[in-house]
């Protein structure tokens, strides 16, 4: 191992003992990259730095990335989940474990109406936890539908997930909108499979609402509510990504389509106001600004890794794990998971993957697949613990009653079953590239 390859793992070394000490994530890429870049190259290798920041700031492609947030938070500030939640509850209620799938089901339209995954699981904490736990639910049960429905966002388009992913595997945007559809939806139904298959096998664990609750609302207003309540969000979100994935708009143009849409749709529902508006566009900066941050300081630590030699270290890294490019996916894999449970998806996807990318792009693995093995996998690190985001946003929320450990026993079996849908796409890799290819991407 030369001096330069111990300078690059010394770099990464340092990156994570400034994240535990509490640095901001940014901040600890930059300063353990131009610490270390410096003490192998000089300041000569930050030469190139100003043109790779250049071209994150210009990126038409990540330009996308303000207007879908504008979008999510629009429609999470309107109030529309609490809205659907009673809708969609409605048409599951007779059924065992109705709730748990409809649930499941907001989870899925909100993902793809706000990707917003603290909002969502906040929502979902506040106005179905009580009711859930008063009706008998489990609360392991409980909690873990709460939290695995709140990150279905970050698989089912328009995702910044899969924005990013389409940014570092140099694909677009809506190979990789097309390419996550389907194994989006098959995740979404192996969870309501389960929690079907969990109602049937322990009969009263999770019952249905009571009849006098269903009857309260009649079918003619049910069928009412669904056309006004699921109608157009639906709508908003089938004109944004049916426009990206049949070709007719680039993501960016499609995004404001989203963002006017949503402006739209929270105006004639009568729920638009000044404070409104200024609170979007406060947290949409935030937001934001915080991805873009982290995307700049980023393009340090990825040049220092790379004048450092870390690509050669990696590619003979991948040569000591047995099973060749198969073992290799597996090894990947395995390390995806481990670092979310210290890491956000964000850092996950802008420090680890670049590093391993050019030994699997050399092997011939499809990065449209890849991409979306990673991005299911990704989904891990919002629930795993001690450091799962969608734990916390959780226990904010839930009632007193409701200790953490309940929440982190709630969330295990639901990364079972993330791990069953990765499965899925990792035997069948055409559930990822059966719809890029149906449409000609």
């Amino acid at each position: 191992m030369t001096p330069m390859e111990l300078l690059a793992i010394a770099m990464i070394v340092a990156f994570f003992v400034l994240l535990i000490i509490g640095i901001p994530v940014g901040i600890a890429l930059a300063a353990s990259a131009f610490v270390f870049g410096y003490l192998g190259f000089g300041a000569s290798l930050f030469n190139l730095l100003p043109s790779r920041v250049y071209g994150v700031v210009t990126n038409y492609t990540l330009m996308a990335i303000p207007l879908f947030v504008f979008m999510g938070v629009m429609l999470e500030k309107s109030r529309l989940a609490e809205e659907l939640i009673d809708v969609v509850g409605h048409l599951f209620g007779n059924v065992q474990g109705g709730m748990g799938v409809a649930i499941i089901f907001v989870g899925v339209l909100l993902g793809a109406a706000t990707g917003i995954v603290g909002a969502t699981i906040v929502t979902l904490g506040l106005l179905t936890l009580p009711t859930l736990l008063r009706r008998g639910y489990p609360k392991t049960i409980a909690t873990g539908m709460i939290v695995a429905s709140g990150t279905l966002g970050q698989i089912i388009p328009p995702s910044l997930v899969l924005i990013l992913l389409a940014d570092i595997l140099q694909q677009s945007v809506g190979t990789m909108f097309a390419a996550a559809m389907v194994p989006g939806l098959t995740l979404a139904a192996v969870y309501i499979v389960a929690i079907l298959a969990y109602a049937w096998w322990v009969p009263g664990a999770m019952p249905p609402i009571p009849v006098e609750e269903r009857r309260a609302l009649s079918r003619l207003a049910l069928l009412r509510k669904v056309v006004l309540v699921v109608g157009p969000p639906v709508g908003l979100v089938i004109a944004v990504l049916g426009s990206i994935i049949g070709g007719i708009a680039a993501p960016t143009e499609a995004a404001s389509m989203g963002a006017v849409g949503a402006l739209v749709f929270v105006a004639l529902s009568g729920r638009l106001t000044g404070a409104m508006l200024f609170a979007v566009a406060r947290s949409t900066l935030l937001i934001s600004a915080m991805v873009f941050f982290i995307l700049i300081c980023a393009q340090v630590f990825g040049l220092a890794f790379r004048g450092l030699g870390g690509e050669h270290l990696v590619e003979r890294m991948f040569d000591w794990v047995p099973g060749g490019v198969t073992g290799a996916l597996v090894f990947l894999m395995l390390l995806i998971f481990v670092l979310g449970f210290f890491l956000e998806w964000i850092e996950i996807s802008y420090i680890a993957l670049p590093l391993f990318l050019p030994f699997f792009i050399q092997a011939g693995v499809d990065p449209v697949w890849l991409g979306i093995l990673i991005c299911l996998n990704l989904q891990t690190s919002f629930l795993t613990p001690p450091f799962g985001w969608s734990l916390f946003f959780l226990k904010g929320v839930a009632p007193p009653g409701v200790t953490t450990m309940d929440i982190y026993k709630g969330a295990i079996p639901f990364i079972g079953l993330q791990f069953v849908a990765l499965a899925m796409v990792f035997f069948m890799p055409g559930l990822a590239t059966w719809l890029p290819a149906a449409i000609g991407w």
